[in-house]
């Protein structure tokens, strides 16, 4: 199957690699006043270019590389540069990792352990930025055409805090990823008593205009909601109205190829709605996979050929 055509642009990053942290495109903005250490970071995949649009275009908001926070620190953060570096228009699904999957690696035993790759070492200089973060921004966007949705991990609390951020319309509570930990589910953000708190927002398909739209609204009102601008500064900023309502679904279901014949029964779309109990939806080999109650919403299907064991869709309930 063929790939949705590349609209946007990757920014020339280049600039940005320098910085104060010692780490390579990771700059801190220290404002000398009590507060939380907000960090929003940008291209954990390769080839999800609107996260890069949004830092760079926050960096050229008339203060340059001078980002000043109005209390505590800001932590900017473009994450996998090296497969951002082999981006290609022409093949642009291949600059999604180099050697592993940037958000899979965040548990201990993996980051801590004896394991070597590039997206290891890379986790590995992010770790103590993440780990003195008090609220996190990770921007991403989706392989297949669905609207915008945040990822606000395993617990209520990342539910509530983007009911705050007030957007996009669609919250999605999962049961994280068995290959490997998220970086939005490390540490206090995965702990029900701890303060600290992350979104994962997916703006939408990787390479359509809109994404960037989404990706820089999401992180103005991040930054707004933390405290790190004005009200002023983000309303003269903003792009899109929110959403009427939100909605929650709650994921409780991983569908996973068996074999590479896996394929849907019929076209689907993320977030669309399976209304029938006992429905068929997808066909791997001689196993039919049926929806197990009403009103069942696929959560980012993805409609390229599979490998045993990838996750193919996600199945949750209306809450």
């Amino acid at each position: 199957m063929s790939s949705p055509p590349v609209i946007l642009t990757p920014p020339d990053i280049s600039p940005y690699r320098h910085s104060n942290s010692g780490v390579d495109f990771v700059h801190v903005f220290d404002s000398g006043l009590p507060g939380p250490t907000v960090m929003v970071q940008a291209l954990t995949h390769g080839n999800e270019l609107c996260g890069a649009i949004a830092l760079d275009w926050l960096l050229q908001q008339g203060m340059g590389r001078s980002v000043q926070p109005l209390m505590g620190k800001l932590i900017l953060s473009f994450a996998n540069v090296e497969a951002y570096a082999r981006f290609d228009a022409a093949n642009p699904n291949a600059s999604r990792c180099v050697d592993e999957d940037l958000n899979r690696v965040w548990a201990d035993e993996v980051l801590f352990g004896p394991g070597d790759s590039l997206e290891l070492r890379r986790a590995r200089q992010l770790q103590p930025f993440v780990d003195a973060a008090d609220f996190l921004f990770d921007i991403h966007s989706m392989q297949d055409a669905c609207r915008p949705l945040m990822v606000c991990g395993l617990l209520d609390k990342g539910a509530a805090f983007a009911r705050q951020l007030g957007m996009p319309g669609d919250l999605l509570i999962d049961t994280g990823h068995p290959s490997g930990l998220r970086m939005r589910d490390r540490g206090g953000f995965g702990d029900p008593s701890s303060h600290k708190n992350a979104l994962l927002i997916e703006c939408g398909q990787h390479w359509e205009a809109a994404a960037a739209d989404v990706a820089i609204d999401g992180m103005v009102r991040f930054l707004k909601l933390t405290g790190m601008v004005d009200t002023a500064w983000a309303q003269d900023r903003l792009r899109l109205a929110l959403p009427a309502q939100q909605n929650i679904v709650r994921v409780d279901e991983a569908v996973t190829a068996r074999s590479s014949d896996f394929h849907f029964l019929f076209p689907v779309r993320g977030l669309d709605v399976i209304p029938t109990a006992g429905t068929a939806f997808a066909q791997d080999g001689e196993h039919v996979f049926k929806t197990r109650y009403d009103n069942a919403v696929l959560v980012m299907p993805s409609t390229q050929h599979g490998k045993p064991g990838n996750t193919m869709v996600r199945l949750g309930r209306l809450d």
